[in-house]
Order: structure tokens, then C-alpha cells, then sequence
């Protein structure tokens, strides 16, 4: 089950060893097969060319074009091609751009190479809306021509940092965007063997005209001989930053003057820091500060959440209760969220209908009721968005008043500032969504509990259709009597683990991880499970954890065993090695429902939703606190009554735990108290 990623790691290994030989030739003659950059050669050691200056943005440098006059932009190739003037016949391209939106029928250059004497683009890379073309000119039959190999779907127009990597070898071409899984593309016509660049010149984002200007921003163009870069890329936690060879000027750190000599570049930058009360954090924030003066903090935006750059070290101390919110009736499960320029929300999956489950607010440090929703036994909800659109998706468990049983996706009206219907999907008793984006496209999978009697039934993933702006069909996992749906990514791969619960006579079943290959889901790992309710997914510094709740042990054909719900849960830890989950820690839950990982400071937390010991509901869920080699410890027990579900969130107030209950009409607010 692990074998792709071995077969993986087995392809870096052989990428990184030696690169591309080709009958028994290479090109190191030419070149030593050292990286060529592209980018340095155009910038003159005293300073920038005309028409080049350095911008920066969400944290990040990159060089600017802005010129009347393109043939400014490019330098003879004879000065990166020493010892031969030949174009190498296999070799990769890395780019690292930030590219703006581009009109529909746009076509911009990144660069090209060009014969003085002729219009015709011997070596290019242009990009179009959601396309990317490497053009090469062909000289083996009378004439030439050119050939143009086009890599569809690929969205770069998104105003993001991106690192490309082209590699071509005789009539393979294959491009990997941001360490993903590679498109490969294979053509009749192969890549000349023997390419001539005499009184030929490189041209950074343009192809001699002002037709086709490169508008974004270059940090990173390298053209590496004899080998796909790909390994020696993909090594960066930052993919889409991640880099080869980068001017002196666009690093990290500012050239520093000598003496009292002012800096020799141009400097952008649109750095802006906010004071007061914690303000949104959206794209439109990206790259800001924001200082909180009763924090002591300095954070910067990333898009979503503030990251903290400088603070006092907070440290958790105990736990109190700070609110009671009266909620609708038995609450299934919860959901924290924030609506930006509008607030932060919680969202209560209520067991009865009516009054179905409800939306509260948070006003004046305490959540109020904001609007209720009809639903049918709700178990859970789900916040995401799609572009600027904003939506919640309910997972009902039972039919309606029609006997129908849907589940419904409700979409954000900014016009009335609430949630209107938008779209419903038949599910069979359905217990969770999970949203998430593979390669620029969005999903939306359910687990389908059961159907009648029967628990071993399919549960169902959907694509979002841009075309008719509703989810359709895209593939479906059997599944038996699951309970939880939680999506990872570790480096390029995208996983999808589901918490299996009953197959109809025994809780000791396999739950799955899949990966996503080839566009779906394969199984990648198997592990046992006792009644599983739930899967959470964390990380602590480099390592990646996996922790999943048991709920009870039970089996028709084996005796009971003196408790059903007094079980160990289990924390699974990634061993890069064997390419597996491996088991990592046990700790004893009773009938556990829930787990929720959180941070305060420097130190990492588990709580556990405790829902029922054998006897009582009043049972207590148990704060661990992670202290490296032993572990986690558990460090705080919190009373709570058929607990099924955490939430941790954040305000400029502090921050706080809420916690759900299966068994009365009562969910709790707890406030983390630091020193």
C-alpha cells in the first residue's frame, strides 16, 4: 500500500544520482551540467537594467518588468553557453513566479531565446489562463518549424507565489507545479538533439515586441542541464518558494551598504502594520502586520490566520468556565468559524427537528443566537469556501417531513448576511463533510453511516463543477458504519483518512488512508480500529501525527468483555522510512468521540471528547499536554456530560475551548487561562 510513495522516493534517488545520459552522451563538455541562471546573467553586477526593479509580496522578492523597450530585457547567449553553442539536449527549467490575473485570450512570455536574424522563438515558455506552452524550434527538416507542447489545467493566475519545473528529454516533456504529482506529456516531435544558439539572445518576459510582456513578478529562472531538478527542488518546506539559484538582490536578507552608501536596488514594498483589536485576516490582508499591544505580539498574515513573529510566550495554566450556551436541543457535533468583515460563528448540529440547529455569534465576548436552520437529527457541520463564495454544508441523519433524506449545502448571502439553501445531495444517514482542494480544484465528501440495516454501504466524494456551480459525483469509497472524514497533505500527496465504526456484527474493523493517484483515491494504509469516531491529523515541528478516537469494542462473536467502552485510543506517527503510519501511543478514553488538537504558546495540546464510561455520561475529558519524548500526559481533567465534540478558537480576548453535548440541550465555552 505504500508502494507509491517508495516507487517515489526510488525515482528521486535515481533523478539525483545522475541525471538524464542519452546514448551514451551527455552534455557535460558544454556545460559541467551546472545550473545556468538566467535571471543573475540579466541584472548587471552595479546594479538593475532599465525597466527591471524589485517589488516584493506576501513576504516574498521578485523582480518586475515594466519596459517601452524589450530588447532591454534580454543578453546574448554566448554569455551563459561558454565552451559550446549548442542548446543541451535534455535539461529542466525552474520558475519561480507570481503571476496577476491574465485576460482570456492573453498569451505572456516568461522568457525566450531568439535568433538576431530571425522573428521565430528557438527556446520559450509562455503561460495563457489555466495553460502553460514550452515552445522549440525544429531544424531537422528543410526550414524548420516549431512545435508548441501544451500543459492544460495549470492555474497560475491566482496572484500566489509558484516554482515550475520543466523537464524535457527527446519527446518527453513533464512539469511539476509546486512539488505536485508531475504532467507528463509525450509528443511525435522530440526536442532537438542539436540545437544551435549562435548570435542567439535570452529575453526575460518577452519575445522581443511589448505584445506579450510578462506583468507579474520573476524571482527565480535557472535552466539546468542533464538532469530533472525536480529532487534537488522538492527538498524545501516552502514548495512554492523553493529555490536553485536566486539573485543576490532577491534574497532573503537586503544587501546591506557599505558605509554611508544608500542601497543600489530599488526597494518596493506595501509592509503596513495594524494596531488594536484583532482585524480580519483575508487574501486581501496578505503579507501585513497587525501589533497587539495587550498580547505583546507582533503577527503577520497569511492569508486566513495571524502567525505570531514575536510574542510573549504564553503557557496554559487551567482551564475555567466562561460561558453556558443553551442550544436547541442535544448537540451532535460543533463548528468554529469566521465570516470575514462579518465575525466568528459557531455553528450547533442539534439533535431535533423542530427547532432544527442554530448559528450564534460572537457579540461583546460571548456567542449569542444569530439565525437557526431547519434540520433532521443533524450530526455536523461543515464551513468552507470556493473563491469568493462562502458556504456551510449540514449533514442530516434522518429523512424530512416528505421522507426524504438530504443533506444541504447552504451558501453565505452577503445581501441578507445569512445562510440561504443552495443545494441539496441525497446521503444515507449521513454523519460528516469534509471539504478540500486537490491541484486548484475544490471537493466535498460525505460519510454515509448506513442505509436501513445495512452499514456497509458506499460513501461518496464530489468535484465542484465551476461550470454549473454545483457539486457533482466523483467518486465513491464503500465504507462501513463510518463516522469521520479527515483530509491531510504531506509534502505534494493528499490523503483522505475515513474513521470506519460497524460493519454490522463487530467494531473491530479496518479504518483506511487513501491517496490521492491519478486522479482518485487508492487505498495506501489499513489499521485496526475499535469503533472508530474519529480521525485528527496535527503536526509538532517536522513530525505528522495521526490520533484516532475509539469509541467501543464489540463483537457478536467473541464474549463481551467487562467494559465495551473503556478502550485505549491511539496516536499513529509518520515513519518517513517505511513510508506507513506507525503506531506511537496509547492512552485509555472512555467511548471516546472526539479529538482536538490546539497550541498555547509553545506547547501542544489533545483534548479528548469522554462521552460514557459503562455506567454515567458524566465522565471527564482529559486535556493532554505533549512533553516530547514521553509523549502526551494528561495535564487537565474537565467535567463534561456525554461530550461529542471540541472546538479551539481564538479572539483578541483570548483563547478557548467549546465542547458539545450528545445528551443534553447544553454546550460549554471554556477559557484557557495563560501566564
Amino acid at each position: 500500500m505504500a508502494a507509491p510513495l517508495l516507487l517515489w522516493v526510488a525515482l528521486l534517488q535515481w533523478a539525483t544520482g545522475g541525471g538524464f545520459v542519452r546514448g551514451g552522451r551527455t552534455w557535460q563538455h558544454c556545460t559541467d551540467l551546472r545550473p545556468l541562471d538566467i535571471l543573475s546573467e540579466a541584472v548587471p553586477a552595479g546594479g538593475l537594467a532599465r525597466g527591471i526593479r524589485v517589488s516584493q509580496a506576501q513576504g516574498v522578492r521578485g523582480f518586475q518588468l515594466a519596459t517601452p523597450r524589450p530588447h532591454a530585457l534580454g543578453f546574448p547567449a554566448s554569455r551563459l553557453f561558454i565552451h559550446c553553442d549548442r542548446f543541451p539536449e535534455e535539461f529542466s527549467i525552474i520558475v519561480t513566479l507570481r503571476v496577476l490575473g491574465v485576460p482570456a485570450k492573453r498569451n505572456e512570455y516568461i522568457f525566450t531565446l531568439m535568433a538576431e536574424e530571425s522573428p521565430s522563438v528557438l527556446v520559450g515558455l509562455r503561460y495563457a489562463p489555466s495553460k502553460l506552452h514550452f515552445l522549440f524550434w525544429s531544424q531537422e527538416r528543410a526550414g524548420g518549424w516549431q512545435t508548441r507542447v501544451t500543459f492544460p489545467n495549470v492555474s497560475l493566475a491566482d496572484s500566489q507565489w509558484h516554482t515550475l519545473v520543466l523537464a524535457v528529454s527527446g519527446q518527453s516533456f513533464s512539469l511539476t507545479v509546486d512539488c505536485s504529482v508531475p504532467k507528463d506529456v509525450v509528443v511525435e516531435t522530440p526536442f532537438p538533439a542539436s540545437l544551435s544558439v549562435k548570435r542567439a539572445s535570452f529575453y526575460l518576459g518577452n519575445r522581443r515586441r511589448r505584445k506579450g510582456l510578462f506583468t507579474g513578478l520573476l524571482r527565480q529562472l535557472v535552466l539546468l542541464p542533464g538532469a530533472d531538478a525536480t529532487p534537488r527542488i522538492c527538498t524545501a518546506r516552502n514548495f512554492k518558494v523553493a529555490t536553485l539559484s536566486v539573485p543576490a538582490v532577491l534574497q532573503d536578507q537586503p544587501m546591506k551598504p557599505a558605509s554611508n552608501e544608500v542601497l543600489k536596488y530599488p526597494y518596493e514594498t506595501d509592509t503596513k502594520v495594524t494596531l488594536g483589536s484583532r482585524p480580519p485576516c483575508t487574501k486581501q490582508e496578505k503579507a501585513q502586520f497587525w501589533f497587539n499591544a495587550s498580547w505583546r505580539g507582533l503577527y503577520l498574515c497569511n492569508g486566513s490566520s495571524w502567525i505570531s513573529m514575536l510574542e510573549v510566550k504564553q503557557r496554559l495554566d487551567y482551564v475555567e468556565e466562561y460561558q453556558n450556551l443553551v442550544t436547541n436541543s442535544e448537540t451532535m457535533g460543533v463548528e468554529v468559524f469566521t465570516i470575514p468583515k462579518v465575525g466568528l460563528f459557531a455553528a450547533t448540529a442539534n439533535r431535533h427537528s423542530p427547532p432544527g440547529s442554530a448559528i450564534y455569534k460572537w457579540t461583546d465576548g460571548k456567542f449569542v443566537p444569530y439565525q437557526n436552520i431547519p434540520t433532521y437529527q443533524a450530526q455536523s457541520w461543515k464551513y468552507f469556501t470556493i473563491g469568493k463564495k462562502i458556504f456551510l454544508a449540514v449533514a442530516n441523519f434522518e429523512q424530512n417531513d416528505r421522507g426524504q433524506e438530504f443533506s444541504v449545502i447552504y451558501k453565505w448571502s452577503h445581501r441578507k448576511e445569512k445562510f440561504i439553501t443552495y443545494q441539496r445531495i441525497t446521503t444515507h444517514s449521513a454523519r460528516d463533510w469534509e471539504a478540500f482542494v486537490i491541484e486548484g480544484e475544490a471537493f466535498l465528501a460525505v460519510v454515509n453511516h448506513r442505509e436501513g440495516n445495512n452499514h456497509n454501504i458506499d460513501s461518496v466524494i464530489y468535484r465542484w463543477n465551476p461550470g454549473t456551480g454545483l457539486f457533482e459525483t466523483n467518486q465513491t469509497i464503500p465504507t462501513s458504519g463510518a463516522y469521520d472524514w479527515e483530509f491531510f497533505t504531506i509534502g505534494p500527496y493528499s490523503f483522505l483518512a475515513v474513521a470506519n465504526t460497524f460493519n454490522g456484527t463487530s467494531t473491530k474493523i479496518y479504518s483506511h488512508i487513501y491517496i490521492w493517484l491519478r486522479g482518485s483515491f487508492q487505498l495506501f494504509q489499513s489499521i485496526l480500529t475499535f469503533g472508530a469516531a474519529d480521525w485528527e491529523v496535527f503536526r509538532i515541528g517536522d513530525r505528522v501525527f495521526l490520533a484516532v478516537a475509539n469509541s467501543h469494542s464489540y463483537d457478536s462473536g467473541m464474549p463481551a468483555p467487562s467494559n465495551f467502552y473503556a478502550i485505549n485510543s491511539s496516536i499513529y506517527e509518520l515513519n518517513i522510512t517505511a513510508q506507513m503510519f506507525v503506531k506511537f501511543q496509547d492512552l485509555l478514553t472512555y467511548s471516546a468521540l472526539d479529538w482536538e488538537f490546539f497550541s498555547v504558546g509553545d506547547d501542544s495540546f489533545l483534548v479528548v471528547a469522554n462521552s460514557f464510561d459503562g455506567f454515567t455520561f458524566s465522565v471527564n475529558s482529559i486535556i493532554y499536554r505533549w512533553r516530547g519524548y514521553e509523549g502526551f500526559v494528561a495535564a487537565h481533567h474537565l467535567p463534561t456530560v456525554g461530550c461529542r465534540d471540541w472546538e479551539a478558537f481564538h479572539t483578541a480576548e483570548g483563547s478557548y475551548l467549546l465542547y458539545s453535548s450528545a445528551k443534553e440541550p447544553l454546550s460549554k465555552v471554556l477559557k484557557l487561562k495563560t501566564t
